[in-house]
């Protein structure tokens, strides 16, 4: 089953925490330095803020999955839509997890990233290389991006 991702850099991570969990009428199902995320059920949303991304706002979207087969079918669906080129980051560690992921761009310049969580981490990021694929304008934008946290986020 899919998952829509939604990360939002924030300017103030306890204050925001506390509207959030308002909002949704939970708490955060995981905080840490810097950052917070709630696997909602309903909607079915992985939402998540931080206080790494630069600029407060949307970060990234993206849609989580739960199998490398439905990984693979996003991937190509990516392939398929994508003008703007395609960053295929691999298995990578960023937001406190371990995840398998690639990155597309919108004609608008929005960060879609798809990705598979396999395991929890401690720590938030490696920053590590990613292969650009497809034109470059719109995944060079990615690239950049994440450079500053390894989440796609400023």
């Amino acid at each position: 089953m899919k998952r829509l991702h939604v990360h939002v850099g924030v300017s103030d991570l306890e204050k925001s925490i506390r509207y959030y969990t308002a909002l949704f009428g939970s708490g955060p199902t995981k905080e840490e330095s810097g950052y917070a995320k709630w696997m909602l059920e309903e909607p079915r949303v992985n939402f998540a803020i931080s206080s790494r991304c630069g600029e407060p706002g949307v970060s990234h979207l993206g849609i989580q999955v739960d199998s490398e087969e439905e990984l693979a079918e996003l991937r190509a669906r990516a392939e398929a839509a994508n003008a703007e080129g395609l960053i295929d980051e691999g298995q990578t560690t960023c937001c406190y997890a371990q995840s398998e992921k690639h990155w597309s761009v919108d004609p608008q310049g929005v960060a879609w990233e798809h990705f598979l969580t396999i395991g929890d981490a401690e720590q938030y990021g490696d920053h590590g290389p990613v292969e650009l694929i497809g034109e470059a304008a719109g995944a060079e934008q990615v690239r950049t991006r994440r450079a500053g946290c390894g989440c796609g986020c400023g």
